[in-house]
């Protein structure tokens, strides 16, 4: 019998759908948005649609592993839960007698965004007094520099608003593929008359989407954005009623525009000139002036500065006074929970070191203090960490203990002492925030767990029995977490329960109307948006150069994004069936490749082979790396990642996937893909 049930959607977007989810005889057969949703109207995006083949893919884990081979290999026997975590707890406790806390690390980031089972289990690691994850692999740059702006918590105008925009840009985002419901208020807003600007290196669905397309330079974003902030100044065109209530640091910031005249800047960042004074005068002059902004230009050595120059603009013009005006990155920090025990933040040990999640590969390395004991969950990192080679190193070595909590058999599994089945969100209930809308959202399980599978937080609870730990938190159930979370005063949750939130399935913060952030000044206490330390164009330290001629990016495909979605058949037919590279045509013809050859692309950390496609959706010099699939699943075995490093960014310490420099070779028939 077919039933339809409300769910939310889990995944790493700043969507969060709300979905009906199409159950048949206990069977996910089919995933919608919700017709009803001001934001999600109807529609689930192209990747999300294939989730029932997931949810029900054969190759599920449903049953507790033991290894039994080499690492790496992926062999392992099955065993009983008592069996794995039995075995786990006394392996835990050797090496807390032996190496202490701080030899074990839990590895997790976005694999669900659900408060509950992605946030809560840290809990577990925080009593145990294990080492700290900073989780900077993709956000806390662009993050870091709006906050370094406006202060705390990002927040933006309410998304449903920019219909009333009439100038748009969208700046370093293919918001076709990576924030698709907003595209329905981008072309009600065009049906208004507004024109849409996209900025970015990569020709995409968005561009063709816009009105007009700046192919620009890769990382010189922060001198474009200097430069049209110069240029309004100059013109006198900017809001000198704001900027003298709001505003600090304007003679500093105006000294850096000034070293990016516009003819400097049209040729440095490869944009027309003539364009770049038209779109100016739009932006400052228009009714109403939205930029959306996205973190993927962050990943690079001068993502913060160009963060900072480019979310400046709207405060330049006044645009946040503008019904859908202004800028929007993220809307995460409107969500007030009460987080004070959420994942066990109260018992955060002083002392406990922290660990940057783009260095895996050198704490791996560690000799002094090294780590003992390894637990992942919600993350992949063989595949997704930086410089890949030497994240299977380490993870290779038997004298680390490895633990991961996985839905299928991934790179990072096969190096695993135990694997453990774990939920996915239609089987477990959960709350949700948003990071690119203002709704707070609850979704409970819509199908029982596949074999044996148990969700995050119910595995780390019981190992925290199996260790002896007593905090209640630890073993809060979603509702407990749930109820906590919204306890609070904060007037945008004020009035909102926990059987509201259950039986609505979707409340929208109740934020004051009309929301116009950062209208009275930035979230600072003395209320002044920060243009002082002026932010700079950052020159790469990592230049193209004979031996690496090519810089290479890697935005997200059409339908293999990260690598959640990448063992799924259907996506991986669309996506042509195996991982591809974008080169230009004049590059190619240079070295005579043609689309569907092999190439193998060499950087300093390492080498891949990939699959050629010529076209001019890049620029020359520049090579595009679509999504992130599953190295097992490459010709050669070799995840994307064996050509970044750990290089981090200006600010926030993130991570510089933008930031690789190449070099390409045409691979002869007949050659070892693997070599």
């Amino acid at each position: 019998m077919k039933t339809i049930l409300p769910s939310v959607c889990a995944l790493d977007c700043p969507d969060a759908c709300l979905l009906k989810i199409t159950v048949d005889d206990g069977r996910v057969v089919k995933f919608e948005g919700d017709s009803e949703h001001p934001y999600t109207r109807g529609f689930a995006c192209v990747k999300t649609a294939h989730y029932p083949e997931r949810q029900e893919h054969a190759d599920r884990l449903l049953t507790p592993l033991r290894r039994v081979g080499k690492k790496g290999s992926g062999e392992f026997e099955p065993v009983s839960w008592d069996e794995a975590l039995d075995q786990i707890a006394v392996r835990t406790r050797q090496i807390l007698k032996t190496d202490g806390p701080q030899s074990i690390l839990p590895y997790c980031y976005s694999g669900t965004l659900g408060q509950v089972e992605g946030a809560h289990p840290l809990a577990i690691f925080r009593a145990l007094g294990a080492l700290e994850l900073d989780q900077t692999i993709c956000a806390t740059t662009g993050g870091s520099a709006w906050e370094a702006n406006y202060g705390p918590n990002k927040i933006g105008p309410d998304p449903e608003d920019v219909v009333h925009a009439k100038c748009i840009i969208l700046w370093g985002i293919n918001a076709v593929r990576s924030n698709s419901h907003l595209i329905p208020f981008l072309k009600e807003a065009k049906r208004r008359g507004a024109t849409i600007l996209h900025i970015d290196p990569y020709r995409n669905e968005t561009s063709r989407l816009a009105d007009e397309h700046w192919q620009i330079q890769v990382g010189t974003d922060a001198a474009l954005a200097l430069a049209i902030g110069g240029e309004i100044l100059r013109r006198h065109w900017h809001d000198v009623e704001f900027l003298d209530e709001y505003a600090v640091g304007l003679n500093e910031y105006r000294v850096a525009c000034e070293a990016w005249p516009l003819a400097r800047t049209a040729e440095y960042c490869g944009v027309p000139l003539n364009r770049l004074q038209v779109i100016i005068e739009r932006f400052a002059k228009s009714p109403s002036s939205f930029i959306r902004v996205g973190y993927g230009m962050t990943r690079n050595e001068g993502g913060g500065n160009a963060m900072r120059a480019i979310s400046l603009l709207p405060s330049l013009i006044g645009a946040w006074k503008k019904p859908g005006g202004g800028g929007l990155l993220s809307t995460s920090g409107a969500f007030p929970l009460n987080r004070d025990r959420l994942g066990g933040r109260h018992l955060t040990q002083p002392g406990v070191r922290h660990v940057n999640m783009n260095c895996l590969a050198s704490e791996l390395e560690r000799t002094q203090d090294p780590l003992r004991a390894l637990f992942v969950f919600n993350s992949n990192p063989a595949a997704v960490a930086p410089d890949s080679r030497r994240i299977r190193a380490g993870l290779s070595r038997e004298d680390l203990f490895t633990v991961v909590l996985e839905h299928f058999q991934t790179d990072t599994a096969d190096y695993a002492d135990f694997v453990l089945p774990a939920t996915t969100f239609l089987e477990h209930p959960d709350v949700y925030t948003a990071y690119g809308h203002y709704y707070l959202q609850w979704a409970d399980a819509v199908v029982p767990p596949r074999g044996q599978a148990r969700s995050n937080t119910r595995i780390f609870a019981d190992l925290a029995k199996r260790l002896g730990l007593t905090d209640e938190t630890i073993y809060w159930s979603a509702e407990q977490v749930t109820r906590n979370l919204i306890d609070t005063e904060h007037p945008y949750l004020a009035g909102i329960t926990f059987e509201q939130l259950q039986q609505e399935r979707s409340i929208k913060l109740k934020l004051p109307q009309p929301f116009r952030p950062y209208v009275t000044g930035s979230n600072f206490e003395d209320r002044k948006i920060r243009f002082s330390p002026p932010p700079q164009q950052i020159v790469f330290e990592e230049q193209p150069s004979a031996e690496f001629p090519y810089r290479m990016i890697s935005p997200p495909g059409a339908f293999i994004v990260n690598t959640t979605m990448g063992n799924i058949e259907s996506l991986i037919k669309a996506s042509g069936g195996q991982p591809q590279v974008i080169i230009h045509s004049d590059d190619a013809s240079k070295m005579a490749i043609q689309t569907g050859d092999m190439v193998r692309i060499f950087s300093r950390q390492g080498s891949i082979v990939r699959q050629a496609r010529v076209g001019n959706e890049t620029l020359p010099s520049v090579v595009i790396a679509l999504g992130q699939w599953w190295p097992k699943l490459a010709p050669d075995g070799k995840s994307l990642n064996d050509l970044t490093s750990e290089r981090l960014t200006d600010l926030g310490g993130g991570s510089t996937f933008g930031n690789a420099v190449v070099r390409i070779e045409k691979v002869a028939a007949g050659t070892s893909l693997g070599a």
